[in-house]
């Protein structure tokens, strides 16, 4: 199946998904993929590639938006450096991002229902509902319905979700701490800053 620039874009706007989350995956098979991981390879293939190759190299705009685009150029190019090479230590085993991402939120903060594992992640219901039924049949984690309100389903990690994730965070984190080791702690402190005031814009 090939998939258009517009589709992506479409996917984009339609997911909420920004372009500074694109991140480069291992070679997982197709069949591991789950919707969210699709969009943002569609994200890679089509608009990094497709829709920014039609964009002017020295944009001749005003002040205002040149100093913009070389922001968010320089911004993105970040982005993709640093998630490529996180990706190529291959800290997240055979596990795709959302899916580790599931899996890691669990381990810190508990049982959760979807609704809150998907808000944590950015993520739709939908596309939440699909990365766990795929951890579910990894035998990773369990759902269990509320005795009190049968409508409320509890996602939690199974003993083997648990054993795998505390296998590889550590290493996972240590990795991001190497790699932002580039930026001394107060540039951190101040990316972080700038990165939540930007996120937050409404």
């Amino acid at each position: 199946m090939i998939f258009s620039a517009n589709f992506a874009c479409s996917a984009v706007k339609m997911s909420k998904i920004s372009v500074s989350e694109v991140i480069f995956y291992p070679k997982l098979p197709l069949t591991k993929w789950d919707n969210s991981d699709i969009i943002r390879y569609l994200i890679i293939k089509d608009i990094m590639i497709g829709c920014f190759k039609d964009m002017p190299t020295h944009y001749q705009g005003s002040p205002r938006e040149t100093l913009a685009l070389n922001t968010f150029i320089k911004l993105t190019r970040a982005t993709d450096s640093l998630m490529q090479r996180l990706s190529q230590r291959s800290t997240q085993g055979d596990l795709t991002p959302t899916q580790f991402g599931v899996l890691e939120t669990l381990h810190h903060l508990g049982p959760l229902c979807q609704t809150e594992i998907s808000r944590k992640l950015l993520l739709s219901t939908a596309n939440i509902t699909l990365v766990i039924d795929n951890l579910e049949k990894c035998g990773l984690v369990q759902r269990t319905r509320s005795a009190e309100d049968r409508r409320y389903i509890t996602v939690s990690l199974t003993e083997q979700g648990e054993e795998l994730i505390s296998e590889l965070f550590p290493k996972h984190a240590a990795s991001i701490v190497e790699e932002l080791s580039a930026l001394s702690p107060e540039e951190q402190d101040l990316l972080g800053e700038l990165c939540r005031k930007l996120g937050k814009k409404e």
